[in-house]
């Protein structure tokens, strides 16, 4: 109290509204998400001819090396082609999933995306897996089994390509002995779209859920050649089960550290 007199209010604090930063992204990593936007904006479908390297980067208030490097990007998960002398094209192998045949388009960093692919795959690969118990000649038993000791090899000498290809080649030779077409055409598009969502997202590597998954394939190769489908269908739910909690993890160390 002093005399009367009128104390001035203390000015407020302001609550502090500005967002926190985010995890580190490469400048090439964003602009290939952009590229990946402005096609879909400009309804581009697969053979149309793109903006140039230099029109990308001005519309982009980027570097044409940083643009030539998100292209990289999206020519190795088969979005663009680059014709040298010729220019830059929507690639025409976009997939039952692409930005023509979706309502909208597969965006690789949206989580929300990228656990419906996870369920997607789980829904689709139990029902190869229950299949292939049924019906895999011996001939398909030994691709399936030969993919499993290559993933395994890589895993065993360090070598991450060869386990990524013993891995793509497993997934496949199991749609493949489902004699399922629609199947094999699914299990190939959905990890089409996971190695997208590793490259632009995850910087193409996702985790160290390698010596399990060495595991888990073996226990699928099993139940086929036992043929037992619902032991078959049952391994290969673990598996995605296990991939997709081994990919939550990875993300939350990025996030978080």
């Amino acid at each position: 109290m002093t005399d009367g007199a009128l104390v001035p209010d203390r000015p407020t604090r302001q609550p502090d509204t500005t967002p926190a930063p985010g995890p580190y992204r490469p400048g090439y990593e964003l602009v290939a998400e952009q590229i990946l936007q402005l096609i879909a904006e400009l309804e581009l479908r697969p053979g149309d001819r793109m903006p140039t390297e230099n029109e990308l980067a001005a519309r982009m208030g980027t570097s044409r090396t940083v643009v030539r490097e998100a292209v990289k990007i999206l020519s190795a998960i088969g979005r663009v082609r680059a014709h040298k002398g010729r220019g830059l094209y929507v690639a025409d192998d976009e997939g039952m999933l692409g930005s023509s045949r979706w309502g909208g388009f597969f965006l690789p960093t949206n989580l929300d995306h990228v656990y419906m692919l996870f369920e997607f795959r789980r829904v689709q690969e139990t029902a190869a897996s229950r299949l292939a118990a049924t019906h895999a000649t011996p001939a398909e038993l030994r691709a399936i089994g030969a993919a499993a000791d290559t993933c395994r090899q890589g895993h065993l000498t360090d070598q991450p390509a060869l386990f990524e290809r013993g891995d793509e080649e497993f997934h496949l030779a199991v749609a493949l002995a489902s004699h399922n077409q629609f199947l094999v055409a699914a299990v190939r598009e959905a990890r089409r779209l996971q190695r997208q969502s590793s490259t632009i997202g995850l910087h193409g590597s996702v985790g160290g859920h390698a010596a399990e998954a060495v595991d888990e394939h073996l226990a699928i190769y099993e139940a086929i050649r036992d043929g037992d489908p619902e032991a078959a269908a049952a391994a290969a739910g673990v598996h995605i089960d296990n991939t997709l909690q081994d990919y939550r993890l990875e993300i939350q160390r990025r996030l978080f550290g």
